[in-house]
């Protein structure tokens, strides 16, 4: 076993052994970041996050950075989102994914920016607004890097930096992702079974800063005024470890079967609230187009009244992917849909190329 991978087992076993493997409903709300939570890509997010084990190419940085490793040569993606439908929040999202040689693994880079649109400002004297508006500016940037370790372990780590900020109050914040994704199978078929386990958003307490939060104050010597600062409270990260399974039934010529139906389950253990399981499936027609749908469960989820998640758990999606020459390249376009309850569920639309 080479030591990257023993470096990415000991990091994973460290996690599962400590209190990120704990799941306690009652640190809900606890947590900030909530955004590092959410699944930004349009293909990925039409199994809403079920897909830990047989994930691939650049969105895996927001599920199990492991899969990077299976992408081919060069992976370009675009994706954009409406979270919420009236909320009027939306996601952008960038991928690349770069393969350095046989031996030399995946390098992958993403970038997701939330556009909450114009919000209008009010204060206690003004709550009716009038005052203008103003725009968080919330982003994230991630940097990873997976390898091929042998013919049925693949993994990976990824560094992610987290900026959130308003005109005169901002925090930064850095978390690392890690995660393996383990493949076998039958003689006829090596690669049908796939099993995956990622953590995800380990890192430090993040903590607001800035001018916002001075004022003005009488010093405690002497009579004058000065600027006095606030300390805000820190917030941890929204940690969690995905464990994943699938497995693909293929069926139509033998050697070159035209049909894929693949089946998934997942359970994610959150650190700050209740914690998921579901299952998935996905269709595809010569691996051009692809159907796909999950339901994602947590405690109380069919109890509008009790439950803590506007997400309801149902998720769809479609693919359209065609050749672009002999060499394999090709162009996809991806759809999914989460249905949510209040909101009118969210919609993500994606571009990519594979070169």
């Amino acid at each position: 076993m080479t030591k990257p991978l023993k470096l990415v087992l000991l990091i994973l076993l460290i996690a599962c052994s400590s209190n990120v493997f704990a799941g306690n409903k009652d640190r809900q709300g606890e947590a900030g970041a909530s955004e590092l939570l959410i699944n930004p890509w349009a293909r990925s997010s039409g199994w809403d996050g079920l897909n830990t084990a047989c994930i691939r190419g650049i969105e895996s940085l927001n599920l199990n950075v492991a899969g990077l490793a299976f992408t081919r040569k060069t992976e370009l993606v675009f994706s954009h989102t409406n979270w919420l439908g009236g909320t009027g929040i939306s996601f952008n999202t960038f991928g690349l994914a770069q393969s350095l040689g046989k031996s030399g693994g995946v390098l992958g880079i993403s970038i997701m920016s939330i556009d909450f649109g114009e919000i209008p400002i009010t204060t206690t004297a003004s709550p009716e607004g009038g005052l203008g508006t103003f725009s968080p500016q919330f982003f994230n940037g991630a940097l990873a890097y997976s390898k091929v370790f042998s013919n049925s372990i693949y993994g990976g780590i990824a560094l992610r930096v987290i900026s959130e900020s308003l005109a005169d109050v901002n925090a930064i914040g850095v978390a690392f992702d890690a995660g393996i994704q383990y493949v076998t199978g039958p003689q006829a078929d090596p690669t049908a079974v796939k099993f995956g386990i990622a953590l995800r958003n380990v890192g430090a307490p993040m903590r607001y800063g800035g001018d916002g939060l001075s004022f003005r104050g009488q010093s405690p010597e002497g009579d004058y005024s000065m600027t006095l600062e606030q300390r805000s409270n820190g917030y941890e990260l929204p940690s969690l470890l995905n464990i994943g399974g699938s497995y693909d039934f293929k069926f139509g010529q033998e050697g070159k079967p035209s049909h894929r139906l693949t089946v998934a389950a997942n359970f994610t253990s959150h650190s700050f609230t209740q914690d998921q399981f579901g299952g998935g499936l996905e269709y595809a027609f010569k691996e051009m187009v692809m159907l796909r749908g999950g339901y994602n469960y947590q405690g109380s989820l069919a109890d509008a009244e009790n439950r803590v998640t506007a997400l309801t758990g149902l998720s769809g999606g479609l693919t359209f992917e065609v050749p672009l020459k002999q060499n394999g390249a090709t162009l996809g376009i991806d759809y999914s849909y989460r249905t949510s309850n209040p909101f009118d569920g969210s919609h993500a639309i994606g571009i990519r190329m594979n070169l």
